[in-house]
């Protein structure tokens, strides 16, 4: 995967607060791992949660969040809800002053911060702040094979495997904090499956993009080791 890793020189916090202190590197140039993530966060499945994180032309970005007949505009300054109204074409979402409309992966905006037309979705983005929204504080992915993992504190441990076809999900445990090491170890099960996770604090370079992050992911599933990286989401 050609990752570079380096010894992070920043001090970690206590265990509250050590998920907002990681950073990620990023793995994911594996077109089916990275289709069938992006299937979660902007599917069009009838009923289903889409995010989209909108590249505008000037760089008047901005992210959407559709859930059922309106949408939430995350803009500079201020986030506001659109209800659904009528449109010839695509998905339109209008208060009277600000209006959206989206058509696949194009949107268009008209409000008083921002005005663009020609935004595409960036879905690679979308997938990360789709899981931001869903109150994920930490997620990890890796290649060969694709596998994503989201960890909510106080929640649940989600990993999804081999190029989408395998889902667990573990009871988030306390986390064991080895600050001197810059290592977090996570250790749970759900009764069938026993998991593994380990976070390190190595920054690494994946050749694949020319990415720099800064925290080494490795996932044992019943003894089964997995690669990769992540980061915080808050």
């Amino acid at each position: 995967m050609g990752w570079v890793h380096v010894r992070s020189l920043s001090v970690w916090c206590g265990a509250a607060c050590l998920l907002a202190l990681l950073s990620a590197c990023g793995t994911e140039d594996t077109a089916l791992r990275e289709e069938s993530e992006s299937a979660a966060a902007v599917g069009g499945e009838e009923g289903l949660v889409a995010t989209m994180v909108h590249e505008c032309p000037g760089g008047a970005n901005f992210v959407a969040r559709i859930e059922g007949d309106r949408v939430w505009l995350f803009l500079r300054g201020r986030t506001v809800a659109l209800p659904h109204v009528p449109s010839a074409s695509g998905a339109r979402y209008s208060d009277g002053e600000t209006v959206y409309w989206s058509k696949g992966e194009e949107a268009s905006i008209e409000s008083p911060e921002i005005t663009a037309q020609g935004c595409i979705n960036n879905r690679r983005e979308a997938v990360w702040e789709h899981a931001k929204l869903n109150g994920v504080e930490f997620r990890a992915v890796g290649n060969e094979p694709g596998w994503h993992m989201e960890i909510t504190r106080g929640d649940s441990i989600v990993l999804v495997s081999d190029y989408g076809t395998s889902r667990y999900a573990f009871p988030t445990p306390v986390a064991d904090v080895n600050r001197d090491e810059l290592r977090t170890v996570y250790r749970t099960d759900d009764g069938e499956h026993a998991l593994v996770v380990t976070l390190e604090g190595k920054r690494c370079l994946d050749t694949m993009v020319e990415e720099s992050y800064g925290t080494t992911v490795t996932v044992l599933l019943d003894g089964r080791e997995l690669r990769g990286c992540g980061r915080p989401l808050f």
